[in-house]
């Protein structure tokens, strides 16, 4: 990285850099690779709750524009990577003004504060309706659940930034602080609980471990690239065959899966593929995005 105006003496960083979102799955990681993938010593997760002693955490709520403000303007951040979001989506459904709040108008500000740093978004590939699969960041957007739309509309602000980096990312799976941050942790939590879960033979999706993620941030923020890339696993699986394979890996839990199908299917929108092209994220990496099977293979290896 360039140390003009960044560094104090000796390369440390004089001022901090932010990732809001540092209770959640992607977050967290980011927070605890910081040192190991990247240059800076000052980081400095935001959180709305949680007590996390382990990490440098302060709590704000973002959706607080003028506590933010003051905040910001206090510490003055040379980069922002923003992860929060309200993310589960029969929550934005059910609160759809919430969700605009805390998804679109809290990235804004953000955005605007951090105008004149490289700001890092973290969108999803939910923004797209799934009638393809295979997207590239070309594609045209076209969400069907209210999270969804919230996303694309927050990437309209943040494309407007002149340093931008969005990122839009499959299924992540990994610890999270809370333990039910990726979607791997919750089905162990459903068959840990004694349930069965319900899983779609016809929805499909790139997972994608979050401590690669976070590796991937912090290369693509060295390298000091913009623009909007594709993030995820290189393996295109259903929602069944994702289940499958982490079954495989806790029979003691005994876990009970039912396989179903999107047409049988009357709740909130899903889309059936939301598979990603990840090349132009590839072409700038100095490692190969895993697929996701090899991931839980090298995990069951380290256990």
């Amino acid at each position: 990285m360039s140390s003009s105006g960044k560094y104090g003496d000796g390369g440390t960083p004089s001022l901090p850099i932010w990732i809001t979102g540092a209770a959640g799955l992607i977050g967290s990681h980011l927070v605890q690779t910081a040192l190991r993938f990247a240059l800076w010593a000052q980081v400095i997760g935001i959180v709305r709750n949680g007590n996390m002693p382990s990490l440098p955490t302060i709590k704000l709520d973002l959706i607080d524009f003028a506590a933010v403000r003051r905040e910001f303007q206090r510490q003055r951040p040379q980069l922002v990577i923003h992860c929060a979001a309200m993310s589960r989506s029969p929550a934005c459904q059910e609160h759809s003004k919430l969700a605009r709040l805390a998804n679109v108008d809290a990235t804004r500000n953000l955005a605007e504060l951090a105008a004149d740093i490289p700001f890092v978004f973290f969108s999803t590939d939910l923004v797209f309706d799934g009638q393809k699969g295979n997207y590239i960041e070309t594609d045209a957007v076209n969400p069907i659940s209210v999270y969804a739309e919230t996303k694309v509309e927050a990437e309209g602000f943040v494309r407007a930034h002149p340093r931008h980096l969005i990122l839009r990312a499959a299924l992540n799976a990994g610890k999270s602080p809370a333990g039910d941050g990726g979607f791997d942790e919750q089905m162990r939590m459903a068959w840990q609980a004694g349930r069965a879960v319900n899983l779609f033979t016809d929805e499909f999706r790139c997972p994608i471990p979050a401590a690669v993620t976070a590796r991937v941030v912090w290369e693509l923020v060295a390298k000091k690239v913009m623009g909007t890339f594709h993030l995820g696993g290189a393996e295109k699986l259903s929602r069944y065959e994702i289940g499958k394979m982490l079954a495989a890996r806790c029979p003691e839990l005994k876990p009970q899966i039912i396989s179903g199908s999107l047409k049988e299917y009357r709740g909130a929108p899903r889309p059936p593929d939301v598979s990603l092209n990840c090349a132009k994220a590839q072409a700038t990496l100095s490692f190969p995005l895993p697929k996701f099977s090899e991931w839980l293979a090298g995990e069951a290896v380290s256990t």
